[in-house]
């Protein structure tokens, strides 16, 4: 039996610039399921045989032209012995912003060659397969959906909620034509193939495609609305132009393949409620990418491009263009290939996440196999489900301001993950950083590093070094480990939750020889309920000591009534504490206890900057940040309630006490301050605090305090209305890179990287 072709204008928009061979390894099996004849195109100038079965609406012949009228914006069903439209053929559907659905129950394919206009949604669905030719053009205002899965009348005619469509069908929807939706979404389905070799554009919605059995079809105004629920080894091709504001290619079981060469031939370009969003999706399959792909915000900042698959192939003009591209698969290897189109993007800017999952079996291992190098402020992460090896004779390298992070155990199992360097990272052309972070079983091999010997670290960023290794801690019991090497780097794999789990301060404040002299980077994770011994997770932060980037959640409440120092980070801070945030509660629960808690630390004789906290604090003697101030405290602040409860104890919104030699600067507060003594102040609760900078306010409402206490005149303390204006803090930077930001309807400034999450 010979192979049933196209038609020869629709072979060669189709099979241009492929090989034989590619040709019908790609597109082969989407004309099998198809099963078009020169008979079956040439005929079929009009649908025929309309008939509604929901809904009401008129059919009306015109000369060359079918008119379909829905009247009331309603929605409606309509079955049709054919669905095929002539060169010169038109049919318009008239159905205000209403939904029409066409189903197909006749043994023919749909084959589009004219024109299908709608001014609402519009569906055809057609088991025996869907073409819209090279001269078809089909326009839709709402959504249009081109389908060889069926879907339920009655969940149809409901509307306003998700559709679920499926079948057996192994017919095909394939494209040569152009297909447009001014003001919704464009969605081709199929349980065998979906190919796309001419146009679609969707600049106010999504265009998605997708082949699977059974296909959840939802609707979302924010991302993408058609998710692949059960697969059927089909295929997704895209060979033509995708112009939408998010863009879906998803084959779940089966391949996708985006074979467009030169240029850009799938574009999001997001508005002003959706991100651009690509997503590529082939689960249990493979994702082939050729060309470019752009993806761009509505404010012109870079898009998103998500791919996912069990495998990953690119060709040599393979790029993305975006803020930041993801790429998710069980375990890969950086070939050739694959170098060229990372560093393509990288070159553009395109900021890389390339993660294994170690899912199917696989070893999740991640390998550099052939050399990195990019220029520009673009940054790469490599994380592996298990190990992450670079070969021998491989280099990363960054010249420009790129971030390097190399990750084992990127899930946090503590499945004993290794980084084995066996190559050169150079990072002697670069102000970026590298981090390499390694399980506390596995182990790691540095390689060659090669660090800028003018690199200087960040204002208040908290980094010591340029390159640096850290092991991951990833559960409670990580974090006691810390107390084995209190001079160790260490970084929070993810979020850890300490709730019913006994754990001991980490070099406990009475030993004041065990401080913690090593880097512990949160990687902005979170640490939650955490009971110490000593009420703190660290005892002591020594000189050379740095703690940043984390929050803290803390739940510490004790009805002892003797006398206790605390702070939920620290006692004594004698280092560096870098954007840390804490929330939660450190309460006494004896009333006039001689406690004396603060939101942070104890006490401060090194360096807090950007931090704060919007944890209650209840105590004898209370702080919202700390008690005793010796050090610098920087653009801080605090939000939380702050009580003292004894009849000699003092309260402060930000310290207790600010010594001689102290500074506080560029901070505020704004939670309630309130005292059984008279020692009480917005900022400082001890009358003769000094050093306190002229460009740190309080809020007289909130905090129920007239005086911030020490040396700060009355014209420091700002109402809620003067707190959400950013002019009111003087010499404070809220630029785009400045430390501070003021979000739409916030009622005080918030350190930018509790927005930016860096």
């Amino acid at each position: 039996m010979s192979r049933p072709e196209l038609p020869r204008p629709a072979r060669r928009a189709l099979h241009r610039r492929q090989s034989a061979g590619r040709r019908w390894l790609v597109i082969g099996s989407a004309l099998t399921g198809l099963s078009f004849a020169h008979a079956t195109l040439a005929a079929g100038k009009l649908p025929q045989g309309g008939t509604y079965v929901a809904g009401a609406g008129a059919i009306a012949s015109h000369g060359d032209g079918l008119v379909v009228t829905q009247p009331g914006s309603t929605r409606g069903v309509i079955e049709w012995n054919s669905f095929s439209i002539g060169r010169n053929n038109s049919v318009t559907f008239d159905n205000g912003s209403g939904a029409t659905l066409n189903r197909v129950t006749g043994g023919s394919p749909s084959a589009i060659f004219g024109r299908l206009s709608a001014t609402g949604s519009l569906y055809v669905i057609n088991p025996q397969g869907i073409v819209v030719g090279p001269s078809g053009v089909i326009s839709t205002g709402g959504r249009f959906v081109a389908s060889t899965l069926d879907v339920c009348n009655d969940a149809f005619m409901q509307g306003g909620g998700s559709l679920t469509l499926s079948g057996d069908p192994n017919a095909s929807v394939i494209n040569l034509g152009k297909i447009s939706s001014s003001s919704g979404d464009v969605f081709l389905i199929a349980r065998g193939a979906v190919i796309n070799a001419g146009t679609i554009a969707a600049p106010n919605g999504t265009a998605e495609l997708a082949a699977g059995k059974q296909v959840l079809l939802q609707d979302s105004g924010s991302s993408r609305q058609v998710f692949v629920q059960m697969g059927s080894q089909g295929t997704v091709v895209n060979r033509g132009h995708i112009k939408a504001a998010q863009v879906s290619l998803q084959a779940a079981d089966g391949n996708v393949y985006a074979l467009a060469g030169g240029g850009t031939r799938i574009r999001a370009t997001g508005t002003a409620n959706r991100d651009g969003h690509v997503w590529l999706v082939a689960d249990g399959g493979r994702v082939s990418q050729l060309g470019k792909i752009s993806a761009s915000n509505a404010d012109g900042s870079g898009g998103t491009v998500d791919t996912q698959a069990a495998q990953l192939a690119f060709g040599r003009h393979a790029a993305v263009h975006a803020g930041r591209w993801s790429l998710l698969t069980p375990a890969f290897t950086i070939d050739d290939a694959a170098a060229r189109a990372l560093q393509r993007s990288l070159n553009a800017g395109t900021s890389i996440d390339v993660t294994t999952t170690g899912a199917n079996g696989a070893t999740g291992d991640l390998g550099i196999a052939s050399s990195l190098n990019w220029s520009g402020p673009a940054s790469l992460t490599l994380a592996a489900y298990h190990n992450v090896s670079v070969t021998t004779g491989t280099t990363i390298a960054n010249n420009g301001a790129g971030n390097l992070a190399l990750r084992s155990d990127a899930s946090g199992i503590d499945n004993g993950g290794s980084v084995i360097n066996n190559g050169t990272i150079d990072w002697s052309k670069s102000a970026g950083i590298v981090s390499t972070l390694y399980d506390m079983n596995g182990s790691y091999s540095p390689g060659t590093l090669v660090g800028n010997a003018a690199w200087s670290a960040p204002l208040y960023s908290g980094l010591v070094t340029q390159i640096t290794g850290y092991q991951l801690v990833n559960s409670v019991t990580d974090l006691q480990s810390i107390a084995n090497n209190l001079a160790g780097n260490y970084a929070l794999g993810k979020d850890i939750d300490g709730s019913n789990v006994a754990f001991t301060t980490l070099g406990p404040s009475s030993i004041p020889a065990f401080s913690f002299t090593g880097q512990f980077d949160g990687m902005w994770h979170t640490i939650s309920n955490v009971l110490p011994s000593d009420f703190a997770i660290f005892g002591e932060i020594g000189a050379t000591g740095v703690v940043r980037d984390v929050n803290v959640k803390s739940n510490v409440s004790t009805t002892a009534n003797n006398l206790s120092y605390a702070g939920i980070l620290a006692v004594y801070n004698y280092g560096m504490i870098a954007n840390v945030f804490t929330s939660g509660a450190i309460v006494s629960e004896t009333g006039g206890s001689t406690d004396w808690f603060a939101g942070l630390v104890f006490e401060n004789d090194g360096l807090i900057a950007r931090s704060g906290s919007s944890a209650t604090v209840r105590a004898g003697v209370a702080g919202g940040l700390v008690i005793n101030n010796g050090g610098t405290i920087t653009e801080s602040y605090t939000t939380g309630s702050v009580t003292a409860d004894n009849v000699f104890g003092y309260a402060g919104g930000l310290a207790v006490t600010n010594a001689d030699h102290g500074t506080i600067t560029q901070s505020f507060a704004t939670g309630p301050v309130s005292s059984a003594s008279i020692f009480v102040g917005g900022i400082c609760g001890y009358p003769g605090c000094v050093g306190i900078g002229s460009d740190v306010y309080w809020n007289v409402q909130t905090t129920g305090q007239s005086s911030g206490g020490g040396n700060l005149p009355a014209s420091n303390g700002l109402t809620t209305a003067q707190m959400s204006a950013p002019a009111s803090f003087v010499g404070w930077d809220f630029g785009p890179s400045g430390a501070w930001t003021m979000p739409p309807g916030a009622t005080h400034p918030v350190l930018t990287w509790q927005v930016t999450g860096q």
